[in-house]
């Protein structure tokens, strides 16, 4: 008698592999069938190794042949197991994660001096007038700022109780929630810290804090691309980065290096875009001119070549100066042309956020071993 292929199909849909909740054809398990007169070759492929189940596939498919399509079938069943492929979910953040916090971004120069601070202060408050719920983390271990631009310099966290363990509570201004070693400090006392120590200080004020809810936690970097950029990466998946470049061509040419730094393959975090900062002047008697100081649209032909996103331009204006160090970032301004550029600012970081958790699979904390004296960085 000669086998019909069909015929064997129409049987195996009759029958399930344990676990998988559908027919045996149907969950791809039946890879291939061969006939040959009375002669039936079944491979399968399964999920699982346990043995039990290996064999109960077996003999399903004999029996179910034997009775349903010729009693007399000369049946050999090959059985290979491969286990699934996981794929993460999108927006599922892989590693150290902070229960709560659903993006981190951040926000890095390859320059000091070129406004990250200020940039970040006034991006958290735009998030906040937004409708976000926003916190703010000063890294900048050795210069942190976040305290005297939030007018909270005199201000010391408090402890609270979070699942039965003390954790410090971020202080909170302008719908921002804040955290900075300069809270830790006193004014006219310098940090003089190995970059352990820092990274230490940095782990408790990232996982020992009760952060709560939050949409967005912003991390204000320190400059340049070192150690505490690679313990920060090391502590948590970051969502995405955000490089702060004035137009000039020495902030450039670091600039460069830091998108550089996070499109490593050992690092991968996606970088969001480029900021320019204090892209040009406009006198206040002269409102119409422009006048280009550090340069023009620099940062904007950085990111066209490195062929990431622009994500706006800030002018450079005395009031923003003059609004952080007073303690009231310049965002907060109602109906200025610094707040508009604020907000343009802002709303391209969030829609290239959805673009980034939309599109590519999670960021994953990275994970740094010493090799031969040297740092090496591994996923």
């Amino acid at each position: 008698m000669k086998l019909e292929k069909s015929d064997i199909l129409k049987a195996l849909e009759t029958i399930t592999v344990a676990g998988e909740g559908k027919n045996m054809v149907e969950s791809g398990a039946v890879k291939n069938i061969i006939t040959f007169g009375d002669e039936v070759v079944v491979d399968l492929v399964l999920t699982t190794p346990a043995l039990h189940i290996r064999k109960r596939a077996e003999v399903d498919v004999m029996k179910v042949i034997h009775e349903k399509v010729y009693e007399k079938a000369k049946i050999k069943v090959n059985i290979k197991v491969e286990a699934p492929a996981t794929q993460p979910q999108k927006n599922e953040i892989k590693g150290k994660q902070i229960p709560g916090i659903t993006n981190i971004i951040a926000v890095a120069s390859g320059k000091g001096g070129v406004g990250k601070s200020t940039v970040t202060s006034n991006l958290a408050v735009t998030l906040a007038k937004m409708g976000f719920k926003v916190g703010l983390l000063d890294a900048d271990i050795y210069g942190p700022s976040a305290p005297i631009m939030f007018d909270v310099e005199r201000e010391r966290p408090l402890s609270v109780k979070e699942d039965g363990k003390s954790k410090m509570k971020p202080i909170e201004n302008y719908g921002v929630k804040i955290l900075s070693i300069g809270f830790f400090t006193q004014p006219n006392q310098a940090v003089v810290w190995r970059g352990p120590m820092a990274a230490k200080a940095l782990n408790q004020m990232i996982f020992d804090a009760a952060w709560g809810e939050l949409d967005f936690m912003l991390i204000d970097l320190p400059p340049g691309t070192g150690d505490i950029h690679l313990s920060i990466m090391q502590s948590l998946p970051i969502t995405g980065a955000v490089v702060v470049s004035t137009p000039q061509n020495v902030a450039l040419a670091d600039a460069r290096k830091g998108v550089a730094m996070f499109q490593q393959d050992s690092i991968n975090v996606p970088v969001l875009g480029i900021i320019e900062n204090m892209a040009y002047f406009t006198p206040e008697e002269l409102p119409n001119n422009k006048y280009y100081i550090f340069g023009k649209e620099g940062a904007k032909h950085l990111a066209e070549d490195l062929d990431i996103p622009f994500l706006g331009e800030i002018p450079l204006v005395q009031s923003i100066r003059e609004a952080g160090d007073a303690g009231r970032p310049a965002a907060l301004q109602t109906a200025t042309p610094i707040e508009k550029a604020f907000e343009e600012l802002t709303k391209n970081v969030v829609q290239e956020v959805v673009n980034r958790n939309d599109n590519l699979p999670p960021t994953e904390a990275i994970k740094i071993t010493t090799m031969a004296g040297c740092s090496a960085v591994k996923k």
